[in-house]
């Protein structure tokens, strides 16, 4: 979503842009797909908000405990949801009509710098470029070809999806706790249901495979119990993603300025990993359309997009891993299920500290 975003951006301000992708469009991603309404402003001022796709309107947030107990509240920002499958596709179209170069179905071999330019290579093609946008989301091979220190770090976190047909509040969005993990919920565009959830690994060692863990850990929440009993799902098979680490990455590496998942990750109980993405885009954007134009030295502009991903995201990425600490286990989740309930001015300050402001 960073990538497609910036490349919509830096063509409508005159510059040639290519944008590659090892897969073909529409495509699934392990993705909770809620938006923040912070981004709305900015979305729109683009002609990027997707209201022809009728996301669904979010405004009220339900936290479950394992053994059932909930509390629920409102959203002070609220937010949008839209599944990754149709926004993608519906933003590549965008960013083709706009002039972008969109070339599917082309993984990178190679990101090479010397002497203020890119090779960019695959198997049959050289491309040269004086900016590269590394916007290839969680995890990827490219983390691996570029020897990111940062992707050497093991984590013990699995990502599973599903979408369902399911009688789903579709203003909510619900975090279900489980021994091991949280699952989110909630209802994206066609009133489709989004299941996604987050689980320790070592589960999977312990009970086999993906659906003996449903079966036997999550769906001992009452909540979870009576939607993988009563849903209609979608897929045979759910979309996962292994090794989703929430470590602080390296936002420039070898002069390629990283955004989205694969600047940093913010956990996805906050939610908004998204907007983050989003918000990311249009930093990014502005910080290379100055150097482009011949205003700031590429140093001045590595520091200053550094500098400034940093005031938006740091402090919002640092409540979402202490807030994570709650998510997962019985004792703790039902401890934040009596805040949620209890102590509404609490609850308040946390979900302000996840969500950002408005971005116009």
């Amino acid at each position: 979503m960073a990538g497609l975003i910036s490349s919509i951006l830096l063509k409508s301000s005159g510059f040639e842009v290519t944008l590659f992708e090892k897969k073909s469009y529409p495509f699934h991603r392990v993705c909770g797909e809620y938006i923040s309404n912070e981004v709305i402003p900015f979305l729109k001022r683009i002609g990027c908000y997707p209201e022809e796709l009728e996301p669904s309107i979010i405004s009220h947030f339900k936290l479950t405990a394992p053994n059932g107990n909930s509390a629920e509240m409102k959203l002070d920002l609220g937010g949008f949801g839209i599944s990754r499958y149709s926004f993608d596709q519906w933003l590549v179209k965008k960013a083709i009509n706009a002039g972008v170069e969109v070339l599917t179905e082309t993984p990178i071999k190679s990101i090479d710098y010397n002497e203020n330019h890119f090779q960019v290579s695959g198997s049959d093609f050289t491309a040269s470029s004086r900016i590269v946008i590394g916007a290839f989301g969680k995890r990827s091979i490219l983390d691996n070809l570029l020897h990111r220190p940062s992707f050497k770090k093991r984590s013990p976190y699995i990502g599973v999806k599903y979408h369902c047909s399911f009688d789903n509040n579709d203003h909510e969005i619900a975090l279900h706790n489980f021994e091991g993990g949280y699952c989110g919920v909630l209802t994206v565009e066609n009133q489709t249901v989004n299941v996604c959830y987050l689980m320790e690994r070592k589960l999977i060692k312990k009970y086999g495979s993906i659906h003996e863990v449903e079966r036997s850990v999550i769906q001992k929440n009452p909540h979870l119990n009576d939607l993988f009993r009563n849903a209609e799902f979608h897929w045979d098979q759910p979309q996962v993603i292994n090794e989703i680490s929430f470590a602080r990455k390296e936002l420039i590496y070898n002069h390629v300025l990283m955004a989205g998942d694969a600047a940093g990750m913010v956990t996805p109980l906050s939610g908004n990993g998204m907007a983050l993405a989003i918000h990311s885009a249009k930093i990014v954007t502005e910080e290379i359309n100055k150097f482009l134009h011949g205003q700031v030295s590429r140093k001045d502009l590595e520091l200053n997009y550094e500098k400034k991903w940093k005031d938006s995201f740091n402090k919002r990425l640092w409540f979402g891993r202490q807030i994570q600490s709650l998510f997962g286990n019985p004792r703790l989740s039902n401890v934040a299920v009596q805040i949620v309930k209890n102590i509404p001015l609490v609850s308040t300050f946390l979900m302000q500290r996840t969500h950002g402001k408005l971005i116009q």
